[in-house]
């Protein structure tokens, strides 16, 4: 595929120095109205890198869509040099309908670089990544959790790219996970185009969250800032993990679970996760932590069947100790600390029954 300027879009020209606001037709409703996405084209008056930032390509996915609203509303973002393309809402189809899926039930997280001859899907994927990730040398992709569940923030990237790399430490969540991402997803399917592209996860569908948007709008500054794009410091946490492995802790029963963790929370090997009883309290059985871990993601959701999910625990690097983490956090007390207080607030936190208290 050939590399595109982004600086003309469809015979509509972007110069030096000018802000301007695009519409990218990527199909038609069943009423035959054309769909758009929009865009917000920030360019400096000095070359340099082009990066984009998209939302909701997930339609029921939207702290993207708020942190990135909140920066085309940011006039002191003011690019140095490159420019910064800027989209809310990638996938209008599903963010109309609050949904993850487009209406032919498909995940366009799925189905990159697509075809122009093929699905729904497909085809919208195929415009996406042709007029849009082929204009661009590097890309920040917004997501959340899926429905019933929340995400501690985390960047995700293939860290084996030189580029992603840099991206991803730049952002400055304290946790980074090394993952190529799913075959077809956009992120990964990028990559692959030579626009290294890294994803943050944070915070819970259908929902704005102060939090997840902070964090986020302070990491692509950061990232622009890495980039000599704009001018400033980059913010970074009290400390960085890379985590190679995780795991998704399941009901081993139905019932209603009692929480022991929060999202974030850093936990011990054998420390008590989740109880799960009977509606009336009986018949109870608690579930540990088979490693240290940083709890990235969990389910908001305390009614179980047997083999849901319960939490996805990232297993720290050995040379890591929970208590020396839990104390480096505790002293920053910045942002961290209070996404963690926040995103606490959406699950009832209990302690483990006596019987198994240390």
């Amino acid at each position: 595929m050939t590399r595109k300027s982004i600086f003309d879009w469809f015979g509509e020209k972007i110069e030096p120095g000018q802000v301007r606001n695009v519409h990218l037709a990527v199909g038609e409703s069943y009423s035959g109205m054309t769909v758009d996405i929009q865009i917000h084209v920030r360019r400096a008056k000095e070359d340099g890198p082009v990066v984009f930032v998209t939302g909701a390509l997930h339609g029921d996915e939207i702290n993207g869509c708020g942190a990135i609203r909140q920066l085309i509303q940011d006039e002191e973002l003011q690019v140095k040099r490159g420019a910064v393309v800027l989209i809310p809402v990638l996938n209008p189809p599903a963010f109309d309908r609050h949904s993850r899926y487009l209406p032919d039930r498909r995940d366009l997280n799925r189905s990159f670089p697509g075809f122009v001859d093929g699905s729904l899907a497909s085809r919208m994927a195929f415009t996406i990544f042709n007029e849009i990730v082929m204009r661009c040398d590097y890309g920040i992709d917004l997501h959340t959790a899926s429905v019933r569940r929340t995400n501690y923030p985390t960047i995700r990237g293939d860290l084996a790219h030189a580029q992603v790399h840099r991206l991803a430490e730049a952002f400055g969540t304290e946790i980074i996970v090394n993952n190529k991402g799913p075959k077809g997803s956009f992120r990964r399917e990028a990559c692959r185009a030579g626009c290294p592209t890294i994803i943050m996860e944070g915070g819970e569908v259908w929902k704005v969250e102060p939090g997840i948007v902070e964090t986020a709008v302070r990491g692509i500054k950061n990232v622009l800032r890495e980039l000599h794009m704009l001018e400033g410091r980059i913010e970074s946490p009290a400390y960085q993990i890379v985590i190679e492995r995780s795991k998704w802790i399941r009901a081993e029963r139905g019932g209603f679970l009692d929480f022991h963790i929060k999202p974030g929370d850093i936990v011990k090997k054998d420390q008590a996760i989740a109880t799960s009883s009977t509606i009336l309290g009986e018949d109870q059985k608690t579930l540990y932590a088979p490693f240290n871990g940083v709890v990235m993601g969990m389910t908001s959701l305390p009614s179980m069947s047997p083999g849901e999910p319960i939490c996805n625990l990232g297993k720290l690097p050995k040379k890591y100790s929970p208590d020396k983490l839990a104390r480096l956090r505790a002293r920053e007390g910045g942002l961290e600390q209070q996404v963690l207080d926040d995103l606490g607030t959406n699950v009832l936190v209990t302690e483990p029954p006596e019987s198994v208290v240390e």
